[in-house]
């Protein structure tokens, strides 16, 4: 049973890293195009740029929420 065990572990390790890197890659695109101003100049922009920088923010806030249970998954 304890080889079984450390086997599923070993899967389970290797799956969770390889979504922890997925989410970092992911993260990283994202400050790239954050410190890019998400591809908008000053100039540029209108409240459609809000709406749509409005909408990344609440998908995010829901990770972060989740991630350190603070908002709707605040114990």
């Amino acid at each position: 049973m304890t080889t079984r065990r450390a086997t599923d572990n070993a899967k389970a390790l290797d799956a969770f890293m390889a979504t922890k890197f997925q989410i970092d890659a992911m993260l990283e695109r994202l400050k790239g195009l954050s410190d890019d101003h998400f591809e908008t100049r000053p100039d540029e922009i209108n409240w459609g740029h809000v709406g749509t920088l409005n909408h990344y923010a609440s998908l995010l806030r829901q990770i972060t929420d989740s991630a350190f249970k603070e908002g709707e998954h605040a114990a």
